[in-house]
């Protein structure tokens, strides 16, 4: 497995995008969409929800167990992945491209999200 450079990560297995116009992309890591096992359901936030780093903002349910899913930021939602609600799966085919969950426009971004060499350390992979 491989964490793409650019991005960063948090501690609960999301990724985040660089802020472009004030904007992030959120989604969750290979290896965390590697140990749900088949995503069968995405309840992600819906536009205009305000999320809370840390805090929990939906749920991944999986042929195997019901997953929260956690905000690594915090700020309002300006979009959510339709095709990952219509299709859960794309988070485990592509859980760096078109598995990506939801955007935010960001108000705070914690100390404490890892690079992607700190992720790879942290998760073992």
């Amino acid at each position: 497995m491989s964490n793409p450079q650019q991005l960063r990560y948090s501690k609960e297995h999301e990724w985040l995008s660089a802020v472009e116009d004030g904007v992030a992309t959120i989604g969750i890591t290979e290896y965390a969409a590697n140990a749900l096992g088949d995503v069968v359901y995405a309840q992600l936030p819906e536009v205009g929800d305000t999320v809370t780093a840390g805090e929990t903002c939906g749920e991944l349910e999986s042929t195997k167990s019901v997953s929260d899913l956690y905000s690594p930021v915090t700020g309002e939602v300006t979009a959510f992945n339709q095709d990952v609600v219509d299709d859960p799966s794309l988070v485990n085919s592509a859980p760096f491209e078109g598995g990506w969950l939801f955007k935010v426009r960001v108000t705070e971004e914690p100390a404490d999200l890892l690079s992607a060499d700190e992720y790879t350390a942290f998760s073992g992979n």
